[in-house]
Parts: structure tokens; sequence; C-alpha cells
């Protein structure tokens, strides 16, 4: 559910520098990454999936990662105008995955926001419990409000804005422009 806020809307990031960020979070993967025998990338949905993709694709032509795999975790919590849509975080598991097990294996956990930290807790968690031998956490736009004692290894930029206003990450293929947005929403 994506309910449309009305409000000011300023373009903080276009696709031109956002390629970039996403270049030079690929190069800091890379380096947490060497020596890992068998690495995923997993991207959260609904944004984060394209995100992790990107990562993916750069990761594999610049890098050449030989065992590269990639998978996305269906995670709900927020909507994009950070209303709960589910009072608990909720993540739904795709069949295929669960025989899942992830011994011996780096995971890349990608995001798009990472606000008060409720959907990257759920995919760590999850992937934890999928014995994962090592978490790394990505996200496009760390906001720098997490309420639990998680962290971001690799952040694409830190944007600290007052708690009503929302971050809009547009990635295609959900929006036509890769953009980050600032939405300051009028009150009615």
């Amino acid at each position: 559910m994506v309910t449309t806020l009305f409000g000011n809307r300023t373009c903080l990031y276009q696709e031109t520098q956002l390629n970039q960020i996403v270049d030079a979070m690929a190069r800091q993967a890379s380096f947490l990454l060497t020596n890992k025998k068998r690495i995923m990338v997993v991207g959260i949905l609904r944004r984060g999936a394209p995100l992790a993709e990107m990562l993916y694709i750069r990761l594999m032509k610049n890098f050449k990662w030989p065992n590269l795999t990639l998978m996305n975790l269906d995670i709900k919590r927020y909507g994009d105008d950070l209303t709960i849509i589910y009072p608990e975080t909720k993540l739904t598991e795709n069949p295929k995955d669960s025989h899942l097990d992830l011994t011996g294996t780096t995971v890349l956990v990608v995001d798009d926001v990472f606000y008060k930290g409720h959907s990257m807790l759920r995919a760590v968690e999850y992937l934890a419990r999928k014995k994962a031998s090592e978490i790394i956490t990505a996200v496009l736009v760390d906001r720098g409000a997490n309420s639990f004692p998680i962290r971001v290894d690799i952040t694409g930029v830190r944007l600290d804005v007052a708690p009503p206003d929302v971050i809009e990450c547009n990635v295609p293929p959900y929006e036509l422009a890769f953009k980050i947005v600032l939405l300051k929403p009028t009150i009615n």
C-alpha cells in the first residue's frame, strides 16, 4: 500500500550521482568480501531488491567474484509514507528458501533506507537462522535514527532529517528515475 503524501519535495540526488554512490558502495563491499569463499547478495523487497541487483552486477563486472549469488527477502513494515502497515515487521519466506542453508556463506543484505532498523533486524535474524557465517549490511540512505543495536556496514549517504520528513528513494523498476527526494509533508 503506497499513499501519496502532499508537501514540498526536494530532489537531493539524481541518477548520475546515485550511480557514483552505488559504485562506491560496491568498492566498499569488495573490501569487506575479500577472501570470502561463498557470497550471497540479498535485497529487501521492494526497493532494496533492485539496489542489491545493482551491487551484484557491479561486483560481478568489476571485481569478478566467482561464487556470488542473488536472492530477495519479502519484508514489510512501513509504507512509503512511513505509516506502519504491519504492527510487527513481517517477513514472508519464499517456499523455495525454506530449506536454505547458508553455512559457509557471507551475506550482503541490502535495503534502500535504514530508518528505525525493523526491516534490517528481521533480515539479519532470518539469515542468522539460516546459518550465514557472516552478515554485512548495506543501505543507500541511513537516516541515523535506528532504534535497535544494529549497525550498517556500508552506507551510500547519511541524511539526518526531521522525524516527520520522508526520504523517498525512487528506484527503477518501481519508479522511472533513480533519485532520492526529501519530502516535507504538508500538515493538514
